[in-house]
């Protein structure tokens, strides 16, 4: 008796032995440069700072507007919640198979069998008589067309009567209730760790839902900037050409007036409306282009477009650049940007799997139990007499089943080697998303200066060829040539100053960048907390989609 309760003592503590099949995962080493070898703008530091909100540093109440409520009714923000609440429906299922499993049953049946031969009345029938000698037994047989009756006696005295009452004979019917219940129960005992190493692994799949939203939100308010971004610089572009195109309005009125004082010949006239229909024909796209920018931030935000088009359709100009950007070190890379902390867990997630199909070779141990009664009538029930129980312990080993999971251990190694590979690819992407943001920035930072001195001198060319042609003192070639170049300098600096903006959103992109580093403010608490879209936008009407709430 000792010995079966230590033997079963040793199984129960089993599961807490701490013995785990397969690999243990640890975070894979990259080496990391101490600084960035990309070319660093005059206000780009490498210091740490809070680029939680980074869009806030544009001090722009419309863009804080536009992508609080992108944070708020963005639909791919909606689906990567969704998966994250997903994530951690399977890790409860995961750490389910670690208790025991049972429930209670109940059934009713009722059943019968067929009834014996009825004896119709007035049936022809046989009687047949057998007896011995006095004092012993004897027997009785009645034989009709469907029915064969017998019975056996004993001889009193060897005087034997029978009566026999006329009519029908019908037997009772062979039916009954049975009623039944009962619990039963199940433990797995996990010996070798295969239902641990699951947990694990639907841990990490929980964390890399998480990262993966984080994700999402930084791309999704980078996206949202961009594209304000590019409205304003669009507006500012067809500011630009309206100004153009009224000076050009103006030259050509004062060639008009020339040709009909016999001033000048009918060139000039016609060259001024040349240039001043190409001029023109710049409006159209550009207005397109500002049409196309709302209504893609229409889609961001997660609402119908016109509502967006009458808020948005006042120009204003491009914000102002942060005096300074702290970007951090390239080593901040591996614990900021969320796509990497995605692929670890990612890679955290298969090693663990591996655990799971190599515990597949060794015994599973259970322990099973059950308990009930079974009564054929309630009103009379007595569980004293009815009731039943088992209980006991039992093994599973497999035999013919072991190549199969060897075969899944292969499967389960490969996909942890293509995690490893999907890993440092994404680390390598990531430093080239931030060095080539970095290098952007400085650059067309440089551009934007010699574009803003290339600008003046074009104004101040423009104004010099006016003089000189009214004076007759110069060709009107020389005016046109000074009107395009100013007009094509000064459309590109609109274009720089707007890329410089984009790519300093790039930058806070690239090191993850518009996510709460401590995992602290998600798209619920926001919904929590913001009964409804941000009002900066002038004339704000509700969306047309009202904001989701988290399921609960």
């Amino acid at each position: 008796m000792r010995s079966l309760s230590s033997t079963l003592t040793s199984i129960l503590l089993l599961p807490f032995s701490g013995c785990l099949m397969g690999p243990s995962f640890e975070p894979p080493r990259t080496d990391m440069a101490q600084d960035w070898s990309s070319p660093i703008a005059a206000n780009v530091s490498d210091g740490q700072a809070d680029i939680t909100a980074w869009w806030k540093q544009f001090h722009d109440p419309v863009l804080d507007a536009l992508v609080e409520t992108a944070l708020v009714s963005n639909r791919d923000l909606g689906v990567a919640e969704a998966r994250v609440r997903e994530a951690r429906a399977f890790r409860g299922i995961a750490a389910a198979d670690l208790r025991p499993s049972g429930g209670v049953s109940g059934s009713y049946t009722y059943e019968g069998s067929p009834k014996p031969p009825k004896i119709d009345k007035g049936s022809p029938v046989t009687l047949g008589v057998s007896d011995g000698p006095a004092g012993t037994a004897g027997s009785i047989t009645i034989r009709g067309d469907n029915f064969t009756l017998g019975r056996t006696f004993a001889d009193a005295g060897n005087t034997t009567s029978i009566s026999l009452t006329p009519g029908g004979v019908d037997t009772p019917d062979r039916t009954q209730d049975l009623f039944s219940t009962g619990f039963d129960a199940r433990w797995e005992l996990d010996v070798f760790g295969g239902v641990r190493r699951g947990i694990e692994a639907a841990d990490a799949d929980m964390d890399a839902a998480q990262d993966n939203l984080h994700d999402v939100q930084v791309i999704l308010t980078s996206e949202v900037a961009r594209n304000y971004f590019e409205l304003r610089g669009a507006q500012a572009r067809l500011d630009i050409t309206r100004q153009n195109i009224a000076a050009q309005q103006n030259t050509l009125s004062i060639t008009s007036l020339r040709f009909e004082a016999g001033l000048t010949s009918g060139l000039d006239a016609r060259q001024a409306q040349a240039q001043l229909s190409l001029t023109q024909s710049q409006v159209p796209f550009l207005e397109f282009s500002i049409l196309a920018s709302i209504y893609r931030l229409a889609v961001l935000t997660g609402q119908m477009p016109q509502p967006l088009v009458d808020q948005l359709a006042l120009a204003a100009p491009l914000p102002d650049m942060p005096p300074i950007v702290p970007v951090g070190l390239p080593s901040d890379l591996l614990r900021r940007r969320p796509d990497i902390r995605r692929s670890e867990h990612q890679l955290h997630a298969a090693t663990a799997r591996i655990g799971v199909a190599v515990a597949d070779l060794f015994p599973r141990f259970s322990m099973t139990g059950k308990t009930g009664a079974s009564v054929s009538d309630l009103a009379n029930m007595n569980l004293g007499d009815a009731a039943f129980w088992s209980f006991g312990p039992s093994i599973q080993f497999p035999i013919f089943d072991r190549s199969r999971i060897r075969a899944n251990i292969a499967v389960q190694n490969a996909r942890q080697e293509s995690a490893l590979s999907t890993y440092e690819q994404t680390v390598l992407l990531a430093m080239e998303d931030a060095e080539r943001s970095l290098a952007s920035y400085a650059k067309e930072q440089a551009r934007r200066a010699a574009l803003e001195e290339s600008t003046l001198a074009s104004k101040q060319a423009v104004q010099l060829a006016n003089d000189l042609y009214t004076e007759g003192l110069a060709d009107f070639l020389n005016v046109l040539q000074a009107q395009g170049s100013l007009f094509v300098t000064q459309d590109q600096l609109v274009q720089s100053e707007q890329r410089v903006s984009q790519n300093l959103v790039a930058i806070y992109k690239a090191i993850g960048g518009g996510w709460p580093a401590d995992f602290g403010a998600t798209r619920s608490t926001v919904n929590e907390t913001t009964k409804a879209p941000p009002s900066a936008l002038s004339g704000a009407e509700p969306s047309a989609f009202a904001p989701k709430q988290p399921s609960q």
